[in-house]
């Protein structure tokens, strides 16, 4: 098992996460077409940096009224809060929301269970579900949701701790995710520290092709020879 410091993951924090796939390609190949998001999830903060921490995985439901009785619905959510409490830290809450077609029905997230996750070292969330309160979010909270609605309805905690899918991730208790208002990514923790790596040779052979786009006089002459310069760039 890896062992990584905070050092390691804030060094991800400078680059945006189509920048981490991109580097992705390079050091986990076999991920190229797997371990991301795959359709649209608004994100209400885009100016904000991206997060980086372990996920802390759940599944919700709205449309209907849950079954189970009250008290053991609050010893769950305590159980669910002291989950999202225990290390490592930081963490990322990725949310599955079970109501299918009618995803989003009610909310699980809005001005008290952002400042609750913040307040116990979360950075912010991924969910299919939907979120509210726009205007009363924690502070610096980064959301994804696949979309906005104003009421709880029955919304209440099915499971926590397992595997779920949000929006085309798959998503295990602990993987490190990538977050920012483009998406989300996992990112295998065996190569965490290949990630600055790679991209800082993403970026030199992006630079040579780039320079002679933006230069007088560019062609495709000018193209082909600045990709056969890019690709002897190790």
């Amino acid at each position: 098992m890896t062992t990584l410091t905070q050092a390691d993951l804030s060094a991800l924090v400078e680059w945006d996460t189509p920048t981490i796939c991109n580097a992705l390609e390079i050091v986990a190949p076999e991920r190229r077409a797997t371990g991301f998001t795959t359709r649209h999830l608004h994100c209400p903060f885009p100016q904000l940096k991206p997060i980086v921490g372990y996920a802390r995985t759940a599944m919700i439901r709205a449309k209907h009224v849950p079954t189970r009785d009250k008290a053991v619905m609050r010893a769950q959510r305590t159980a669910y809060y002291e989950y999202v409490a225990a290390g490592p830290q930081p963490t990322v809450s990725v949310i599955q929301d079970l109501d299918g077609p009618d995803a989003g029905f009610g909310a699980f997230w809005g001005e008290v269970q952002t400042n609750i996750h913040k307040g116990l070292g979360c950075l912010g969330l991924v969910t299919d579900g939907c979120i509210r309160d726009l205007d009363m979010i924690a502070p610096g909270f980064q959301m994804l949701a696949g979309s906005y609605a104003p009421s709880h309805a029955h919304v209440h905690l099915v499971d926590f701790g397992g595997q779920v899918q949000v929006a085309g991730m798959i998503v295990s208790s602990d993987d490190i995710i990538h977050a920012d208002r483009h998406g989300a990514v996992v990112v295998p923790a065996a190569v965490v520290r290949d990630i600055p790596k790679a991209i800082d040779l993403l970026t030199r052979r992006e630079k040579v092709i780039l320079d002679a786009a933006k230069a007088p006089g560019f062609d495709i002459a000018k193209l082909k020879k600045a990709m056969g310069e890019a690709d002897e760039i190790h």
